[in-house]
């Protein structure tokens, strides 16, 4: 499992000082960039033009977090397939889960064509 620490800034709430309901896509987007290696992504991109799109996005919201509050953003993955990769993403603040999400990525080369998870992907996720 992996564990990024996000501090809800007041930038990032509405005007109750409730997180706005994307910003948590935002969250785990951020995650998912720390878990796979942002250095890696960009090498991805930039020596083989193979980059990563949401495929399918579900999320179930139970509490909102609040101005000040640090959340956990807790992450699995599973392969669902060569070409995707399913994340299991949850915002806790404390042991309090708040966001419930599962995100499915699949890799495209640079014409926006579905490929295969790249070895050095499937090593660090696998």
């Amino acid at each position: 499992m992996h564990i990024l620490p996000v501090q809800v800034y007041y930038e990032d709430t509405d005007h109750s000082g409730v997180v706005y309901h994307a910003n948590y896509l935002k969250y785990f987007e951020r995650s998912r960039e720390h878990l796979l290696g942002v250095a890696e992504l960009v090498d991805l991109w930039e020596r083989q033009k193979l980059g990563f799109v949401v495929y399918k996005a579900t999320l179930t919201y139970k509490e909102g977090a609040r101005f000040g509050d640090t959340l956990q953003i807790r992450t699995t993955v599973n392969l669902a397939s060569p070409f995707r990769a399913v994340f299991t993403q949850r915002a806790f603040r404390g042991d309090t889960l708040l966001v419930d999400g599962e995100i499915e990525l699949a890799c495209v080369n640079g014409q926006q064509k579905l490929v295969k998870l790249p070895d050095l992907v499937r090593q660090r996720l696998g």
